[in-house]
């Protein structure tokens, strides 16, 4: 075997190729862009390189054929709070049905977090956002995976698992139809908050995107970033995430609760477009941007995913939740889009007033993904992610 770090151009293009050999008999495997990979491991695209480090390797088979793959990095964050484990980050593995090859993987990632002071890591994680490339698939082997999310092969779990990986935490990502009607209870609560003059419901509009951005940041910095391993979202972080979405946006599936006309709440969905990043094999030239604005723009898609929801803690627990997806549902069918299917993706198993909410309002489960944490040191107590209150 041999093994060779992840620098300059050839070797980054066996590690992006890898996987389409490795998915051939997976009819809902879809090959990532190359460009949304390599954002990752581009030091001017990736903000946490600034305080941060990352490192990928490939490995090779006696036939010198790349058999598996993986990446390891850190940020500050990641040792912000002075507990007794401190995890670094593994993702991006690949590799094909053989304990040994994957175990010099792990290896790899495992020596490397170590030599900068790590004693665990967790993965498959992303050296960015979590609503990317987050968590093994381990259900819905037969389901296209969302836009930017894992799509993994049976065998990795039980790799992961002999290797001494833990769950830490489970993800699950839930679909429900457009036009179903929302469960009575939810329905009621819904229209109960529509008859309150103090709330309204809008869609975004892009002329006035500086001022939904910052709304945007309002709600999530009071309602997500008290939860663990998520901060205070900076006004730069709010514009950089949402103007990165700019290529695909529709402003219609992008709803805000207000109440005295301050922002409590957000519903952010984009269309799902893997079905059309299918066809391209990795690829984005300026053809294949042609071709896919063509099919979004022109042709469209019918499904649309939930990236983020969020709800200021004042106002939680009332029906709100409720009420954006029922009014934005009643939008979408009253103007005849073409969007069917809603998935809800990232609704963590700690987070067990959001799978309530979600189950209430009739979706059901059709993947779920698991972030494993793996102890160095087997001295230390594994826990499994802390419920949120």
């Amino acid at each position: 075997m041999k093994i060779q770090q992840v620098e300059g151009a050839k070797a980054v293009r066996l590690f992006l190729d890898l996987p389409k050999g490795l998915y051939d008999s997976y009819p809902a495997y879809v090959h990532p862009l190359d460009k949304d990979i390599e954002a990752v491991f581009d030091p001017s695209k990736n903000k946490l390189y600034r305080h941060g480090a990352c490192a990928r390797w490939i490995i090779f088979d006696e036939n010198n054929q790349v058999v598996g793959r993986i990446a390891a990095f850190y940020h500050k964050k990641m040792k912000s709070k002075p507990t007794e484990i401190q995890a670094g980050g593994f993702g991006f593995f690949e590799c094909i049905n053989d304990q040994k090859i994957a175990f010099q993987l792990f290896d790899l990632a495992k020596n490397w977090l170590e030599d900068q002071g790590f004693n665990a890591m967790d993965g498959p994680v992303n050296f960015g956002e979590r609503n990317a490339w987050w968590g093994l698939l381990v259900n819905g082997f037969d389901q296209m995976p969302n836009y930017q999310n894992n799509f993994h092969p049976p065998y990795y779990q039980t790799l992961f698992e002999a290797y001494g990986c833990q769950n830490y935490f489970e993800q699950f990502t839930f679909s429900r139809p457009i036009d179903e009607p929302l469960p009575e209870i939810v329905q009621w609560k819904a229209e109960r908050i529509g008859r309150n003059a103090k709330y309204r419901f809008c869609h975004l509009e892009r002329k006035k995107i500086d001022t939904y951005i910052e709304d945007f940041r309002t709600v999530f910095n009071q309602g997500w970033a008290k939860h663990p391993g998520v901060t205070k979202m900076s006004p730069a972080h709010a514009q950089s995430m949402i103007r990165q979405l700019l290529p695909i946006l529709d402003e219609r599936i992008i709803w805000f609760a207000y109440y005295e006309d301050a922002p409590v709440g957000f519903f952010i969905m984009i269309p799902e477009i893997n079905p059309i990043v299918q066809k391209m094999n990795g690829k984005l030239g300026w053809i294949q941007q042609l071709r896919f604005l063509w099919n979004l723009k022109v042709k469209g898609v019918d499904q649309m995913y939930g990236i983020i929801f969020g709800i200021v803690p004042d106002h939680q627990g009332k029906g709100l939740e409720g009420a954006l997806i029922h009014a934005s549902s009643s939008f979408l069918q009253s103007k005849n889009t073409p969007y069917k299917r809603m998935e809800l993706l990232w609704i963590g198993d700690f987070n067990p007033r959001m799978l309530h909410l979600v189950e209430q309002l009739g979706a059901k489960r059709t993947k779920k993904h698991i972030t494993y944490r793996k102890l160095f040191n087997m001295e230390l107590t594994f826990q499994r992610m802390p419920v949120l209150k």
